[in-house]
């Protein structure tokens, strides 16, 4: 005979059901309170005076502030044709940074900034926008100046002028500019080294640049360098970067070069290369270099009426006995010259009217002579 389990009756559930949520609450309750117990407490704190800013910080702080309105935002269009419909598209072509030079309106950049480009905009810091006009570009140096003005436009204070001529590795730096569009960026760094050049697909090497380790990324090509009084030292032209962005490696077209070019650029759209009035070749010179054991640039030929022909500048000859060779610069201004363009950059440092010393070897004989310098191409 089986034995049946006893079930509640229906008239007790109800005190079973409330006696058991009764249990849940109890225990939630404790939980709760050995929780609170536990918890850590979060002190509060308070904020520390800062107190003064250091002196370094303070000049960093006052050096942008002063410069920053003179430094614009530049950026280039493109006018590009469709190839079956013929019609004429602007599309974005780039940006970089630049300079208002002077109260005209003159803005100095970097030649690669608006090379290719047929409009360009110019934003200044407080976010006004002008269209640019091309005034000059000077490609052997990269520099160009453009011009914006009109309705609306006040010049800011501008950025005094320093030298480079007396710069010294060690230095402290600052670049502003737009890298990667990320407008008004300051960074600093150390001049790292002196009279760097540079290959240029638009002619001789560029010269004189000054290297520093200031972060300079894309963007920022045309804005100024600065020394620690706040001064221009230079114009940002270049990294050296395997990946594109900046390896502490970058470079500056010194402002010695660009207060030579830059007036050329207003006045004359171009600038105009100081010359001797002599024809000479790289390839050939090398090939004579190395046949002769002469280290020096040779002479190929000498413009009827130039500079070099009223000094006496003598190139190669054919004669009945053969070609005889002309004169060798190997010196100028007592500074040795053994390529073509070494003999160019020396020049270029010099202004048109002006007068060098050239050391020549002729016959085998050392002879030295005077020459005024001329305009050239």
């Amino acid at each position: 005979m089986q034995r049946q389990t006893p079930t509640p009756s229906r008239s007790s559930r109800p005190l079973v059901i409330a006696l058991i949520a009764m249990n849940v609450l109890l225990l939630s309750a404790v939980a709760s309170l050995l929780l609170l117990q536990s918890a850590p407490v979060a002190e509060p704190r308070t904020v520390t005076p800062r107190g003064d800013l250091a002196a370094d910080e303070r000049a960093t702080i006052d050096l942008f502030r002063n410069a920053r309105d003179s430094v614009v935002f530049i950026s280039t269009r493109q006018r590009v044709a469709d190839f079956w419909t013929r019609n004429v598209y602007s599309v974005p072509r780039g940006s970089g940074s630049g300079l208002i030079w002077d109260g005209a309106g003159h803005i100095v950049t970097n030649y690669h900034v608006i090379e290719g480009a047929s409009e360009a905009q110019i934003q200044m810091s407080d976010g006004r926008q002008f269209n640019a006009q091309l005034v000059g570009v000077s490609p052997q140096h990269d520099l160009a100046v453009l011009k914006i003005g009109g309705a609306g436009f006040s010049a800011p204070t501008r950025v005094p002028i320093g030298t480079s001529s007396d710069l010294q590795v060690g230095q402290n730096v600052f670049a502003i500019g737009n890298p990667f569009g990320l407008d008004w960026t300051l960074t600093k760094g150390i001049v790292s080294a002196l009279d760097r050049s540079l290959p240029n697909e638009n002619g001789p090497d560029i010269r004189h640049l000054i290297q520093t380790d200031a972060a300079v990324n894309p963007g920022n090509s045309g804005g100024p360098l600065l020394d620690s009084a706040g001064r221009l030292i230079g114009i940002n032209t270049a990294i050296y970067s395997p990946s594109g962005a900046s390896a502490g490696i970058s470079f500056a077209v010194p402002v010695d070069t660009v207060m030579r070019v830059v007036p050329q650029l207003i006045a004359n759209g171009r600038y105009t290369r100081p010359a001797l009035g002599i024809e000479s070749d790289e390839e050939i010179n090398d090939r004579l270099k190395r046949a002769s054991g002469i280290d020096g640039v040779f002479i190929l030929s000498v413009e009827p009426g130039s500079a070099a022909e009223r000094v006496g500048l003598v190139g190669v000859q054919r004669t009945r006995r053969g070609i005889l060779p002309g004169d060798v610069i190997v010196a100028l201004n007592s500074r040795p010259v053994s390529r073509l363009g070494d003999l160019l950059a020396r020049l270029d440092d010099f202004q048109v009217g002006q007068k060098v010393q050239l050391t020549l070897l002729r016959a085998g004989e050392e002879r030295n002579v005077s020459v005024e310098l001329q305009p050239g191409i």
